[in-house]
């Protein structure tokens, strides 16, 4: 949803059947579901010495976005750190040029887990007159789950480094740390036993400049291998360091490829999900002069959403006799799913429904409806949609559709479901209708 907004989404379908005729009633629903706080916090700012004004004390407003608000143990969640208004504004009298802001921050973890992750955004922002109000930017970063339970997420200090005739930074702080918490993440015991994290000094610099990488719970006495990442693969960029006998690791990695956007720590000759933390988020700020006569030319490619869409609310099943029962037959309504957001991660589309309520308290158990999945992926989509396996969907759940994690994903997917009510015999005559939910994350 991701994009900066939360990237799950819950559609409900009406599935009816009677035992003699079948039947639907009511239209789509859409469960509500909590999204992300808009904050606001009081903010120092610290305009370029070389602007000649004083510190400014004004309000930030801000929300903080994840990709999952129900992870479990051992998942990388994405956080998206939103400042909608910004407590600084251009310090100079010069108007600013689109596409020279380069942001970066803070995102503060509380709760069940504590710590702070490096975010930072792409290079893009509209023109800014002179001495106007900086513009809306977002900044992104992950954080692995380590322990069970309500983890809180809040806007922290941010820094605006604009590049343009000269380099200059505006450094804002939160005055009152934390600041109030934009959004919480559930986390669950996914019985995954990495619990390794890392943190970054500062999530800028220019080519050649060391970044300090702290991190816990990494095997005692282990070499930790540092390194650069572009995606999912690895840069140019390395270094190495030892973990104390706690675990902790402390070690610094010069960044000079500048194709690097996170860093990376683990153990072993290679990066493993098992034995790694990170990407921690990191931009590398290119003030290379050019050459005399020369213009550079930029461009960028802006990341969409995953999201969904259905062909329809209601699902119109075959009727069964009474007396007889059997299975009671239809198809899901088209489900289009699009994946627009770039990077390594795939998705999963999950459903559960519940029992099935008739006339006089009757009911057909969830239990008893069944489905088999089918996708289909559209030609030059970088990822392949995999059906989930035959089976019963439950008040449980199961897996409707789903795509891996990879270097490159993304695409169009079209899918859909035979579905099979099994109608117990001798069920009392009437409509009975159950509510799927399906789920996208």
């Amino acid at each position: 949803m991701g994009s900066g907004t939360r990237r799950r989404h819950r559609w409900a379908a009406l599935l009816g059947a009677t035992a003699l005729a079948v039947t639907g009633g009511g239209a789509l629903a859409c469960p509500a579901s909590a999204e992300p706080q808009q904050v606001d916090f009081a903010t120092h700012c610290v305009p370029p010495p070389i602007a000649g004004i004083p510190p400014i004390d004004g309000t930030t407003t801000a929300k903080i976005a994840v990709d999952n608000a129900t992870p479990k143990v051992g998942d990388t969640v994405t956080v998206t750190y939103t400042v909608v208004k910004p407590a600084a504004s251009n310090p100079v009298d010069i108007a600013l040029p689109a596409d020279i802001m380069t942001p970066t921050g803070k995102v503060t973890l509380g709760g069940v887990q504590t710590g702070d992750i490096t975010v930072a955004g792409p290079k893009k922002n509209d023109p800014v007159p002179g001495k106007g109000a900086f513009p809306s930017f977002s900044m992104t970063g992950t954080f692995t789950v380590t322990t069970p339970g309500a983890i809180t997420l809040s806007p922290g200090d941010y820094n605006i480094h604009t590049s343009y005739i000269l380099e200059l930074d505006t450094p804002c702080t939160v005055t009152n740390p934390p600041a109030p918490v934009s959004e919480t993440v559930t986390a669950t015991d996914g019985g995954q036993t990495n619990n390794r994290a890392i943190s970054l000094g500062t999530a800028s610099g220019k080519p050649g400049d060391s970044v300090t990488v702290t991190g816990t719970n990494f095997t005692p006495g282990a070499a930790v291998t540092l390194a650069g990442r572009a995606g999912a693969a690895e840069t140019a960029d390395k270094g190495t360091t030892t973990a104390n006998a706690q675990g902790a690791i402390s070690g610094t990695l010069t960044v000079s490829d500048k194709a690097t956007t996170g860093v990376v720590a683990y153990e072993g000759s290679a990066w493993s999900d098992a034995k790694g933390a990170g990407p921690a988020a990191y931009v590398v700020i290119d003030d290379t002069p050019l050459p005399e006569g020369s213009q550079k030319v930029n461009s960028s490619v802006k990341a969409g959403t995953l999201s969904m869409i259905q062909a329809g609310d209601t699902v119109e099943l075959a009727a069964v006799d009474y007396g007889k029962g059997g299975f009671s037959r239809g198809s899901l309504q088209t489900v289009t799913v699009k994946d627009f957001r770039g990077g390594p991660a795939g998705w999963s589309l999950t459903g559960k429904v519940t029992d099935f309520a008739g006339p006089g308290g009757a009911k057909i158990d969830a239990a008893k409806l069944g489905w088999t999945p089918v996708c289909a992926t559209k030609t030059g989509s970088p990822s392949t949609c995999q059906p989930g396996s035959p089976g019963s969907v439950g008040s449980a759940g199961a897996t409707l559709a789903s795509t891996p994690n990879g270097a490159q994903t993304g695409g169009e997917f079209t899918v859909d479901a035979r579905l099979s009510l099994n109608v117990p015999a001798f069920t009392p005559p009437g409509t009975y209708s159950g509510v799927l939910t399906l789920t996208l994350t």
